[in-house]
């Protein structure tokens, strides 16, 4: 009988098989051992813990010998993740010789080395383990306690243990150890028993054989055995039977296995912590003493083992008999046993820091020995037995404290002895399984008798014990456990491969890639990818459960192309026997791979399919297992997995289809006479009906494609589509013959397995359809769904149901189709279950009639598969309804729970998980609810998919909790709110105020340095919640202080005398300088608005710092020496920056009166620049205001150039676009131009003159004031008079007033109005181009008639003066105009003769502002700034990467290669204003290739043509671009830029560069990321005076106009 069932069982294919090869051996033989040993042999500091401390280079060499030789032995585990998400990887602890190699996987599945350690002796046993920290004992909080995750390695004499943190420690050993084995609470220890041991006297108990240790630094203790005798009591005393050997060791359940050698008998222990009265019972029983059945005397026990642990020499110390046990420390446990135990697969890991609590007690050495389990001979013992110890160890009592016991086995089960059992009966491999329905197998594999015994447990209902049940032999050479898919594999003797769910066999499994067997063979062996047409078999179940085979047989016929022949001779006659090679063992189960080994030596791993991979198919299987009885469900799927999994099985999009055949049949359906699963399409091949005419080599087609159209699911959605009937489209007339001869006699088989089950079933899964429902993304599964439930409702004759699904899916549900006839005699036998309701439940009719306010039943759920329904159904009640209780009571009211049986534990312990924990802070409905939400592992991308109606009311929570969030929210709900900020700030919240994890301060000096460098009041929450990641602010603050000495790099050559190497070094410091001297601007952006003055106390100024410290000896160097020549008034502008600096900080909500700004005024008048600036930043930040006219004009009269500068642009910036009368008058004062002609003539230096003018600009912006133009507008072209009155930095006036003009007239364009008589467009496009000048209208004209003595420029304009104003003032007045004629007139010249009269720099306005006035033609793509190139350049530009420069006559490649960049440049910067402060991606990206590009033209051969200096020039451009469209985000990339050109100091960078750099960098990180920049007119007017494109040569330089870098609009 057996045989025919082998014959036709079903096959399973594995997939996926590798070969397998432990990754840790390839490591090791590249692994430099032998240096390592040589290298801690010569540390005298680990001799301590090295085998033999003597050794030398000779014993370090031996060993590495030994190592050649040594076993090696590895273990797998599935993958533990650092952040505790769900991984699905191997890891690997491999050990040979002295080493062990931890390697992981990852992602991609392949295994790289995470750790290896390499000790002095060889490695005995190596384990993961974790170790709880916890301070509390008691084994209620074990599950929300630290974990420290470690690697415990195992030598002869102490063990090494290795945390993931990092941290080490080495406990020594004072007994000899023959297994370690880790369990939930720390490590377990037996001792080995030596053969050499002395069998106790009468005054000498044994000692104990199970120690525990909970943690690295706790001291190791004896365990306690708890069994309980026939009679009845049970009693507590230390673990001391020899016999007693631990087989296996599971951390959850926490139990222990262990074998009697004597009896021969396997038992079951409960591991737990020790009750303190056990405790207390065994020191008790202990101290009492007398009789001889004592257990070891504590205190002498407690004495042996604290004084080795502290590492004393006592002189029978077991260290010296080490050579002798180590060799047996290994038989006497099963060999190699632990590696394959499945026990080692869950851990995870933590830190604990606290003091070794080793004892600190002194005795003297002998007397302590007395136990010692190690002693070499009789003779030696009873010399070293003090006669003392027969007190009772009294000699002790007063000095020790016993050692407490920690650990606790509590007998469980032990198996019965049956006959008279083989004494070697012990168990080599044991684990845990559990089969399809969740319950639990204890398997082990005793190898003497070939046989697999698996004994039942579960949980008592109470969950405090195992019961176990009655045990089940499968013959079995080996086994090993599939966790993932709850079944197991048995290598049944014959070398077959079989799969068993629990005890049930579910089929073999046929390994595709095994090689070939003999030639003799091949042609009973079919090809691996021939699938077998394995699912018209009978299950092989029926062996074990009797004569179910009737139930079972189900034909499928036409499921597979049965042209495909099967071959049933391989299934039985071929087994691996014959193969020359087979299965010798299975080892190393993780999830759903294990490793057999064959019996040629080499491994290969395999994969086991998964039950389902499609989430509909797994879902419904979830279902039907829980509404179906054990017995049934398990066959259920044992059927559905066999049909799943045969060789050949199918694809990912026919599973379902797969699915609903296999169910159908199973309920009596047959599927092949159903019309709409007649045509299901298996292999994504042709339907079934095309597929036999495959075989006709005709190409005419035939009468059966036609009938094929008309019968598919498309034609009839068309047919029954609303539409026909208003068209009056008749029905085509379908040929009915092939559906007649299938409706005739279509009735269910009512002695299938399902059968009686149908209604259930149906049930349950019309709730798995309401559940899909809720969920956006499993639409397509839903329409699968209905097709499968529409037949189900016809022939149950559930009209409702129809409906429901015809209201949901007209297009899918026929009004008619065929019905199945239930024999009326039949439908007794169905089982309508309790919960079944005639009128379908749905989720949105309870939903609407909730809003509706009616009365509405409780919601059918299925616990663990409708999560979804169950989540709507309470926030609903909760939110929408107010019930509070709704979350805490079981939720009985608005759920009904369904069930077969009575409640299982495990449902409890569900709704137990999401029981609502009370915050203290929750207090409305929202609250709750989002809390609630959280706590039950919603998130955000669960609230995405749920439809938009039922997610209403959740998303109102969340919207109500974002608002007013409470402070003590765990991170899970801020993440659901969308306010990951909090959780950040949550997490710093433990730190003191004002210090951040990210952006602590840089450490420094002393207290008074640190305070000075001006970015101490950033706020520093801030900075660290919007860059957590790094600490880029840190650099930033570090590259832009300027109040500490600089470092001055100098080598001192041999040919270089002291004095000269001095001057080298001030020379240097004067590099520095023109850094140091640029730092401000930066800074002043970078802490913008970040201060909120104290009323009473002075701003603090940093001071700006030009000294230097050289190293080694770090002597201070300074430039007022005399030794080299310094610049007058080098400092005159960094001071004043400086002093705009501070003066930004202060925010303009801050309270300030008129008397602080007076108060702050400096006693030293080498200070007054500084504050200069601070009046400028005061007007900046509208706080200018404030200051009293009379103390304005205190200021003015002292007649300070740099006060009277600060405060006219303060006064004038402070009253923006107002026209304000009393300011214009201050301001006409200092401008000869704006007083009547006939007034005294007022000696105004030139800088005050430039910075009224700029004034007038910014008080009359955007007002396009008739006078002020036309005096402005002659002011760009005034000459030098008459007396040279205006020859110094003419250039700076002219662009002041160009600036000024196009402020006054911003973005006016053409309609100037009142203007037209002044032709301003025409006459500024003259000043730009040059030619003769016109006759000066107005009343200055009698100053003008007399030209200058010195300047010979006659009649005509000096271009190189007027022209940076004039183009733009042109920009400012057109800006955002898109005015082409005016825009063509600044289009670059093309050709050569018209180049040469244009300086490039001058291309570079000229491009900046024609692009500014064609605003919405800008394009962030490089293909755009290239099309501002005139063709003549473009053509003949040389690319700078070249060697050889091309010759050429009539071309002057200097000045095209010099166009060429400058019109870039131009064109970046365009794009920088057009996109400043959007962050916009294209924009970034194209400026970061061009900063790359003019970085890479600089080192490049040609650079010399082109000109560094332009280069430089353009790339701080770029540079700037990209940081104005980045501004305030503080970009990694653009930092990077800034960082490596803040280093560059040598060569051509001038002060003007760094000045461009900083800036850069400040704007990168304006405000300290809270503020940005706008593209309006007036803050592009601003940002166009700031970052005036042609930078200054030197502190000094006051020809552009450095007075004005400071961009006003954020």
């Amino acid at each position: 009988m057996s045989n025919f069932y082998e014959e036709r069982a079903t096959m399973i294919a594995a997939g996926d098989l590798q070969e397998f090869v432990p990754f840790g051996r390839d490591h090791c033989k590249h692994h430099p051992n032998a240096l390592n040993l040589q290298l801690r042999q010569l540390q005298p500091a680990s001799e301590l813990w090295s085998s033999d401390g003597a050794a030398g280079l000779v014993g370090s060499l031996q060993e590495v010998t030994i190592h050649e030789k040594q076993k090696e032995s590895w273990q797998l585990r599935k993958g533990v993740s650092e952040i505790g998400e769900e991984v699905d990887y191997d890891e690997e602890l491999y050990m040979a010789g002295n080493m062990v190699i931890w390697s992981k996987g990852s992602k991609s599945q392949a295994l790289a080395v995470y750790k290896a350690f390499t000790v002095d002796s060889p490695v005995q046993q190596a384990l993961w383990c974790d170790f709880i920290i916890s301070q509390d004992k008691s084994d209620k909080d074990y599950s929300s306690d630290e974990v420290e995750r470690c690697i415990c390695i195992l030598q002869s004499s102490c063990i090494n243990m290795h945390s993931i943190e990092g941290k080490d420690y080495i406990a020594s050993l004072p007994f000899q150890v023959a297994n370690v084995w880790p369990t939930k609470y720390g490590l377990l220890f037996e001792r080995s028993s030596s053969s050499c041991e002395v069998p106790p006297g009468p005054p000498r108990e044994p000692l104990p054989t199970l120690f525990s240790m909970l943690h690295p630094l706790d001291e190791i203790t004896p365990v306690v055995c708890k069994s309980g005798s026939l009679f009845g009591s049970s009693r507590v005393q230390y673990v001391v039977d020899h016999a007693m050997k631990i087989v296996f060791l599971h951390t959850d359940p926490s139990i222990v296995m262990t074998y009697d050698t004597v009896q021969g008998l396997h038992s079951v222990w409960a591991l737990r912590r020790v009750k303190t009265e056990e405790g207390n019972v065994v020191l008790k029983f202990s101290e009492q003493g007398g009789t001889p059945q004592n257990v070891a005397t504590s205190s002498s026990l407690t004495a042996h083992l604290r004084s080795l642990s502290k590492g004393d020499s006592p002189v029978a110390s077991p260290f010296q008999n080490y050579s002798s046990i180590h060799s047996q420390s290994r038989s006497a446990s099963s060999p190699s046993l632990h590696s394959r135990s499945p026990s080692i697969s869950n851990m995870a890991a933590l830190s604990r820091a606290h003091s070794p609590a080793l004892g600190v007690y002194s005795f003297s050495g002998v007397q302590r020995f007395n136990l010692s389990s190690h002693n070499q001979s009789p003779k030696r013992h009873s010399f070293s037995h003090s006669p003392s110890s027969n007190s009772n160890g009294s000699f002790l009592a007063p000095e020790t404290e016993p050692i407490v016991p920690e650990l606790c086995i509590d007998h469980l089960w032990t198996e019965t002895i049956t006959r008279l059992r083989k004494k070697n009966s012990q168990a080599s491999k044991v684990f845990i399984t559990s089969d399809l329905c969740g319950q639990k197998f204890l398997c082990y594999l005793v190898e003497s008798e070939l046989q697999l015994r698996c004994v039942k447990f579960q949980e008592s209902n109470d969950k405090t014990q195992l019961i176990f049940g009655s045990v089940t032999n499968i013959q079995a050479k080996d086994a090993a456990p599939v966790e993932k898919i709850d079944t197991m594999l048995v290598l049944e003797s014959s070398g077959n491969l079989v799969l068993y769910t629990g005890v049930v066999r579910v089929g073999k499994v046929f390994i595709p890639g095994l090689p070939a067997p003999s030639l003799t063979m091949s042609n009973t062996m079919p090809r691996p990818s021939t699938p077998l047409d394995g699912v018209t078999t009978a299950n092989p179940l029926s062996k074990l459960l009797g004569s179910l085979d009737e139930v079972l047989v189900s034909p499928v016929p036409e499921l597979r192309d049965s042209s495909k022949l099967h071959d049933s001779l391989y299934t039985e006659d071929c087994t691996f026997q014959q193969l020359g090679t087979y299965i010798h063992s299975i080892r190393d189960p993780v999830r759903n791979r294990v490793t057999l080994e064959l019996s040629n030596g080499s491994m290969v791993r395999i994969t086991i399919p998964e039950i389902a991979t499609s989430e509909l198919v797994q879902t419904c299987l979830q279902a039907i297992k829980f509404i179906l009885p054990k017995e049934i469900a398990v066959q259920m799927l044992v059927k559905w997995y066999s049909v799943h999994s045969a060789p050949g099985g199918p694809s990912d999009h026919s599973e379902w289809n797969l699915f609903v055949t296999c169910l159908m049949n199973m309920m009596g359906y047959n599927t092949d006479r159903l019309a709409w699963t007649r045509n299901f399409d298996f292999e994504g091949s042709l339907s079934p009906v095309i597929a036999p005419k495959k075989a006709r080599p005709s190409e005419t087609g035939s009468d059966d494609d036609w009938e094929y159209l008309l019968n598919s699911d498309y034609h009839q959605n068309v047919e029954s589509h609303l539409l026909n009937r208003s068209l009056c489209l008749s029905p085509l007339e379908v040929s009915q013959m092939k559906d007649e001869d299938f409706s005739q006699n279509l009735s269910l088989d009512s002695s299938t397995l399902l059968f009686t089950h149908i209604p259930a079933i149906f049930f349950v899964l019309h709730l798995v359809y309401e559940e899909l429902k809720l969920n956006t993304l499993m639409g397509e599964g839903v329409r699968s769904l209905v097709e499968l439930l529409v037949q189900l409702a016809r022939d149950l004759k559930l009209e409702p149901y129809i409906d429901h699904y015809y209201r949901d899916y007209p297009t899918l549900v026929r009004t008619t189709g065929q019905v199945c006839a239930i024999d009326q005699g039949q439908t007794g036998s169905m089982q309508y279950p309790p919960f079944f309701t005639p009128e379908p439940p749905s989720i949105y009719q309870w939903v609407s009639s909730c809003l509706k306010g009616e009365g509405v039943p409780p919601y059918p759920y299925l616990p663990g598969i409708c999560e979804r329904g169950r989540l709507v159904v309470l926030s609903i009640a909760l939110y929408i309804l107010g019930d509070e209780s709704s979350l805490s009571d079981e939720s009985s009211q608005y759920l009904s729970r369904i069930s077969i049986a009575p409640p299982k534990p495990q449902a409890e312990q569900e709704e137990s998980r999401f029981s609502f924990r009370h915050s203290a802070s929750v207090s409305s409905l929202g609250e709750r609810l989002v809390v609630w939400m959280s706590n039950v592992g919603f998130t955000l991308r669960d609230l995405e998919t749920l439809p938009f109606g039922i997610a209403l009311p959740i998303r109102d929570a969340i919207y109500h909790c974002r608002e007013q969030p409470a402070s003590d929210w765990p991170e899970a709900v801020c993440l659901l709110i969308g306010r990951q900020d909090l959780s950040k700030q949550a997490c710093e919240g433990n730190l003191p105020k004002g210090k951040s994890v990210l952006s602590s301060d840089v450490p420094s000096g002393t207290e008074t340095e640190e305070e000075d460098d001006g970015m101490n009041d950033m706020n520093q929450e801030v900075m660290s919640l919007i860059w957590s990641e790094d600490l880029r602010v840190q650099d930033v603050r570090r590259l832009l202080q300027s109040a500490h000495p600089v470092r001055v790099n100098v080598v001192q050559y041999p040919e270089l005398s002291d004095h000269e190497f001095i001057e080298e070094k001030e020379n240097r410091l004067l590099q520095l300088c023109q850094r140091t001297m640029a730092l401000p601007v930066g800074r002043g952006m970078f802490t913008l608005f970040s201060y909120h003055p104290v009323p009473t106390e002075p701003l603090p100024i940093p001071k700006l710092n030009l000294t230097g410290r050289a190293p080694p000896r770090n002597t201070t160097v300074d430039l007022n020496s005399g030794n080299i020549d310094v610049p007058p008034n080098m400092t005159s502008w960094a001071s004043f920056h400086n002093g705009v600096a501070a003066g930004l900080k202060i925010a303009p909500a801050s309270q300030i009166d008129s008397a602080w700004i007076v108060y702050n005024k400096p006693k030293h008048a080498e200070l007054a620049n500084e504050y200069a600036g601070f009046l400028m930043a005061l007007g900046l930040n509208g706080h200018l205001t404030k200051l009293a006219t009379l103390n304005i004009h205190d200021y003015l009269t002292k007649g300070h150039e740099m006060t009277s500068i600060g405060l006219l642009l303060g006064v004038a910036a402070a009253k923006l676009g107002t026209m304000d009368m009393s300011v214009t008058r201050l301001l006409s004062i200092h401008i000869p131009a704006l007083l009547p002609p006939t007034s005294t003539e007022l000696d105004v230096p030139h800088n005050v003159q430039v910075a009224a003018v700029v004034g007038i600009g910014l008080v009359y912006q955007g007002t396009a004031h008739r006078h002020t133009a036309e005096v402005l507008l002659a002011e760009i072209g005034r000459p030098p008079g008459p007396e040279m009155e205006y020859c110094t930095d003419r250039e700076s006036y002219s662009l002041a007033a160009g600036l000024a003009l196009g402020m006054v007239c911003l973005g006016h364009g053409s309609n100037l109005i009142g203007m037209s008589d002044l032709n301003v467009p025409e006459q500024l496009y003259q000043y730009m181009v040059g030619g003769h000048r016109r006759f000066q209208a107005g009343m200055h004209r009698e100053k003008h008639k007399s030209p200058s003595y010195q300047i010979k420029e006659g009649d005509t304009i000096n271009v190189d003066v007027t022209c940076p104003g004039a183009t733009l003032a042109l920009a400012m007045i057109y800006l955002k105009t898109n005015n082409r004629p005016i825009a063509d007139w600044l289009r670059a010249p093309d050709t050569m003769y018209l180049l040469d009269f244009v300086k490039p720099e001058f291309l570079l306005l000229r491009t900046l502002a024609r692009c500014l006035i064609l605003w919405d033609d800008i394009l962030p793509n490089s293909k755009w700034v290239d099309s501002n190139v005139p063709q003549i350049i473009r053509e003949n530009s040389i690319s700078l990467s070249e060697i050889e420069l091309p010759c050429s006559e009539d071309l002057n490649l200097e000045t095209l290669s010099q166009a060429h960049v400058y019109i870039i440049a131009g064109a970046c910067l365009s794009l920088g204003f057009r996109f400043a402060g959007s962050e916009n991606l294209s924009a970034f990206n194209c400026l970061h290739k061009f900063a790359k590009d003019f970085m890479t033209y600089l080192s490049a051969p040609n650079a010399s043509v082109t000109g560094p200096y332009n280069l430089e020039t353009c790339l701080s451009v770029v540079l700037l671009s990209l940081a104005m469209v980045m501004a305030g985000s503080g970009n990694l990339k653009v930092l990077q830029l800034c960082r490596f050109l803040h280093m560059k100091t040598g060569g051509e960078m001038n002060y003007g560069f760094h000045l461009a750099h900083h800036m850069a960098l400040g704007l990168l990180f304006l405000g300290g990321g809270r503020y940005s920049l706008s593209t309006s007119n007036s803050s592009i007017a601003a940002l166009l005076c700031a970052l005036y494109p042609h930078f200054p040569a030197h502190s000094t330089d006051n020809r552009a106009l450095s007075g004005m870098s400071k961009p006003k609009k954020n």
